[in-house]
C-alpha cells in the first residue's frame, strides 16, 4: 500500500465513523486552537509592554535614585547628600557618554489636586526642567510647556495630561466637545497654578478603538435626546485603562522645578537645606555603550559624593530583561497547559485507532496472508492516526481566531492579541508529533497479530 492510498484509507475511516472520528479529533482541535490563543495573548501582552518601554523613552535611559549608604560606609551617613542638582551639572560638564539630563523633584505624599469643583489624586506631579519633555517622549498637544524663565522666577505654572483633565475637568468623550483647560487654575495642595499645557492623549492601539466606539456611542445617544451611557472601564483597572505606561504619562503633572522647591517643598518640616531630587533620568548617547556610559556616570557621581556610594541604577535594559523573562515563563506555562490538552486529545487517537483495530483484525489478517509485510501495516496504522491529527489540527488552526476572540471577551485584556504565523505552525506541528505519538502503540498491535489468529478471529 503507498503512502497516498494510506492517507485515503485514513479519511474513508474518518467518514465511515464520522461521530466517533468527531469526538476524537475535539481534543485535537481545542488543544492546537488553545495552544495558538496563548501565543496570541502573549505575544499581545509582549506587544504592550515593549510600546510601553518606548513611551517612556527608550533602552537609552538610566535613573539615578537616592538610597541609603551601604554598610561599610554607614559611619558616613550623616554626610550624605542625596541625589542633588550638583549631580546635574557634574554630569553635564564631565561624563561625555551622558546626551541629556533631566532632575525630577517629586511630593513625598500624594497630592491632592482641585478644581472645577472636582477633587483628584494622581500618581505623577513633579517639578521638572522643560528638557524632561523630550526625556519623556512627551508632546504637547495644547499651550506650551513652561521655559527657563518660568523656572529661574519660580512661577505658578503647569503642564497636565489628559487623565487629570478628565477627572477635573471633564471629558469630551461625555461633553460632545473639545475640552482645553490652558488657561485655567488648578490647586495642587491648595496652592493655584495656571494650566499653560496639556499633553496629547496617550494610549495603546486597543483602547484608541474602545474610546471611538464610546464617543461615536454616545454621539448617537446625544442626538437621540437620551442621556449618554455611564462609561465602563475595560479590564476592571479602576480607571486605568490602557497599558500603564500610558495611563502615567496620561496623568502626569509637572511643574517648574525651581517652583516645586520653593513653592511646594522648602517649607515642609525637616526640609534639607539643599534641594534634593527625587532622580534623575539621564539618556546615554548610544545604547551599545551602556557599560562605559553606567560607569562613567557612576565615577562622575562618586566624586561628586566624596565617596559616598548613597545612589543607585535602574536601566531601561533590566526592564527588558524583565518583560522577556515574563513573556517567557508566560509562554511555558500557558503553552504546558495546551500541550496537556493535546496530549489528551492523542490518547483518544490513540483509543479510536485501538478500536479500529479491533474491527479490522480479519482484514489485517486477509492483507498478510496476500503479502502484505508487518512494515506495511504498522505504517498504514501510524498514516491513519496521524491523518485524524492533521485535519483535526487544521480545524483547530480554523477555530483559533474565534477561541482568540472568545477568551478577549471574556476576559478584557489591554494589549490586542495578536495571531502570528510562527504559533500557528508550531501548533500544527505538535499536532502531528501526537498523532504519530498516539499511533505507535496500536500500530505495534496491528503489526503484530498472527495471520493465522487474525484469518480465524470472528
Amino acid at each position: 500500500m503507498t503512502f497516498l492510498n494510506a492517507i485515503i484509507v485514513g479519511l474513508k475511516e474518518i467518514a465511515a465513523n464520522k461521530f466517533r472520528s468527531a469526538l476524537t479529533m475535539l481534543g485535537i482541535v481545542l488543544g492546537v486552537s488553545s495552544l495558538v490563543a496563548m501565543f496570541a495573548m502573549t505575544q499581545g501582552l509582549e506587544n504592550g509592554l515593549r510600546e510601553s518601554l518606548v513611551a517612556v523613552g527608550g533602552l537609552q535611559k538610566i535613573r539615578v535614585e537616592a538610597q541609603t549608604v551601604p554598610v561599610e560606609q554607614r559611619h558616613l551617613r550623616d554626610f550624605a547628600t542625596g541625589v542633588t542638582l550638583r549631580d546635574v551639572y557634574a554630569l553635564q560638564s564631565s561624563a561625555d557618554e551622558v546626551d541629556v539630563v533631566s532632575p525630577e523633584m517629586r511630593l513625598e505624599n500624594t497630592p491632592v489636586l482641585s478644581a472645577n469643583g472636582k477633587y483628584h489624586r494622581t500618581f505623577m506631579t513633579a517639578g521638572v526642567w522643560p528638557v524632561q519633555l523630550e526625556m519623556m517622549e512627551h508632546q504637547i498637544a495644547h499651550g506650551r510647556m513652561f521655559n527657563s524663565l518660568d523656572d529661574a522666577e519660580a512661577r505658578n505654572v503647569c503642564v497636565i495630561g489628559t487623565g487629570i483633565r478628565d477627572e477635573l475637568f471633564g471629558r469630551p468623550e461625555e461633553t460632545g466637545e473639545p475640552v482645553i483647560p490652558v488657561g485655567r487654575t488648578m490647586n495642587i495642595n491648595g496652592v493655584p497654578f495656571t494650566i499653560v499645557g496639556m499633553f496629547e492623549h496617550y494610549e495603546s492601539e486597543t483602547d484608541r478603538k474602545v474610546r471611538l466606539e464610546r464617543a461615536a456611542l454616545a454621539a448617537q445617544t446625544r442626538a437621540a435626546g437620551k442621556e449618554a451611557p455611564g462609561r465602563r472601564d475595560r479590564g476592571g483597572r479602576g480607571g486605568r485603562q490602557g497599558n500603564f505606561a500610558f495611563w502615567i504619562k496620561n496623568n502626569t503633572v509637572y511643574l517648574p522645578l525651581n517652583t516645586m522647591w520653593m513653592k511646594m517643598k522648602s517649607g515642609q518640616t525637616n526640609a534639607p537645606a539643599e534641594p534634593r531630587l527625587s532622580n534623575l533620568e539621564v539618556r546615554i548617547r548610544d545604547v551599545a555603550r551602556m557599560d562605559r556610559a553606567l560607569t562613567q556616570v557612576r565615577n562622575v557621581l562618586m566624586v561628586n559624593h566624596r565617596g559616598i556610594e548613597d545612589f543607585s541604577f535602574r536601566t531601561q535594559e533590566d526592564w527588558a530583561d524583565q518583560i522577556q523573562s515574563s513573556v517567557k515563563n508566560a509562554r511555558l506555562s500557558g503553552g504546558l497547559i495546551a500541550g496537556i490538552s493535546l496530549f489528551v486529545g492523542g490518547i483518544g487517537i490513540m483509543n479510536i485507532m485501538l478500536a479500529s483495530i479491533s474491527e479490522r483484525i480479519r482484514e489485517i489478517g486477509i492483507r498478510k496472508a496476500v503479502g502484505a509485510a508487518g512494515v506495511d501495516v504498522f505504517v498504514q496504522i501510524v498514516v491513519e492516526s496521524v491523518t485524524v491529527a492533521v485535519v483535526g489540527g487544521l480545524l483547530g488552526l480554523a477555530c483559533s481566531k474565534l477561541v482568540v476572540w472568545i477568551i478577549s471577551q471574556a476576559t478584557p485584556t489591554d494589549n490586542q492579541p495578536v495571531i502570528t504565523f510562527g504559533a500557528m505552525a508550531f501548533a500544527f506541528a505538535f499536532s502531528v508529533l501526537v498523532g504519530v505519538l498516539a499511533g505507535l502503540f496500536p500500530a505495534f498491535k496491528a503489526a503484530r497479530l498472527s495471520v493465522i489468529q487474525a484469518l480465524r478471529y470472528d
